[in-house]
């Protein structure tokens, strides 16, 4: 049990250390030999947990998988209706991407078109979107707008701003994705809804 601890926790470290390293480097140019001394181990540690670098790559991945899950149901119940509760995990997502450099570069690795099988996250991203904003039409908050229309553009806007975050960090701030809603609400939401809706985010978040 102990081993087996020791273990889940240099996997852990391995994947947080390839994170910042990818970050830091860009994935191409990123080095295991870098890795493993950022995350405290030898080489062969590594390489007994990852067979490559790719494999590496993987796991950030799969790891940022699971925490944008996290963010995403995090929410549930927690809002009057699924256009609210749309607006708060944007911002929740927005906040965890300029925080947590593993699910920011599980992001970046997403729309690496070199390896194989990209595109996981932002999949991940559009399905719960669309899910969201098929539950606002079925609770009849949405304004004569499909689901799917909207969920588009919400997803081109959302991960469009994660993408100019590496220019200005202000493109995921809490004030551009106020600035978004604000524009947006307006021609989603029904009229009987839209008064008690928070661009900037409820409270109950």
């Amino acid at each position: 049990m102990v081993k087996q601890e020791r273990a889940l926790r240099t996997r852990e470290a391995l994947i947080k250390s390839a994170a910042t390293v990818f970050d830091r480097d860009g994935f191409s140019v990123a080095s295991l030999t870098a890795i493993s001394s950022l995350a405290g181990v030898s080489n062969g540690a590594l390489h007994f947990h990852f067979a490559s670098k790719a494999g590496l790559a993987d796991s950030v991945e799969e790891a940022a998988a699971e925490r944008l899950d996290r963010i995403v149901t995090a929410h549930e119940g927690a809002v009057g209706n699924a256009l609210q509760l749309l607006v708060n995990t944007s911002h929740d997502l927005a906040r965890r991407l300029t925080e947590d450099v593993v699910l920011r570069v599980g992001f970046e690795l997403s729309r690496d078109q070199v390896r194989e099988g990209g595109g996981r996250l932002y999949r991940q991203w559009h399905q719960w979107v669309e899910g969201a904003l098929k539950r606002a039409d079925c609770e009849g908050v949405l304004n004569e707008v499909t689901p799917e229309e909207v969920a588009a553009s919400v997803v081109a806007a959302t991960t469009g701003f994660e993408v100019l975050r590496t220019q200005d960090p202000e493109w995921l701030s809490h004030r551009t994705i106020t600035r978004f809603w604000q524009l947006l609400l307006p021609r989603l939401a029904a009229a009987s809804v839209l008064g008690d809706l928070v661009a900037a985010g409820s409270r109950s978040r």
